[in-house]
């Protein structure tokens, strides 16, 4: 299971940090990655950061304002974001990869959380 928080509404250039809870496994073992879905556009990664702390990938629109970090010994991941634009307003999940490489794609990961609303306006 997989369950976000830390979203809410932030002015543009603000700065949020997401947190995800991971229970059922061990976090250490696998790949995580946060997804984001906007009204009428499709889910896409924002980021991911492969298993035991390893190497993290991002969008390209997001690299260099967002950063993904864990806390295995707390079963935790989380997502600073900075400098915000309206363009990030979206629902964002944290998703579990099936293997402990990341995936590009959506769809390459086993599941995700019901996400937590993330809405950058003035």
């Amino acid at each position: 299971q997989l369950v976000e928080s830390g979203g809410g509404l932030v002015q543009p250039g603000g700065s949020l940090r997401l947190s995800c809870v991971a229970s059922g496994f061990t976090l250490d073992d696998y790949a995580i990655g946060w997804l984001r879905q906007a009204p009428g556009k499709e889910r896409e990664v924002v980021g991911c950061m492969s298993s035991r702390g390893g190497a993290s990938n991002y969008l390209d629109s997001v690299t260099g304002r967002f950063t993904i970090s864990r806390n295995n010994y707390g079963n935790t991941v989380f997502l600073e974001m900075h400098n915000l634009k309206p363009e990030d307003t979206a629902v964002y999940s944290c998703a579990k990869a099936p293997s402990p490489r990341c995936a590009r794609y959506y769809y390459g990961y086993s599941y995700w959380g019901q996400g937590t609303q993330v809405t950058v306006s003035s």
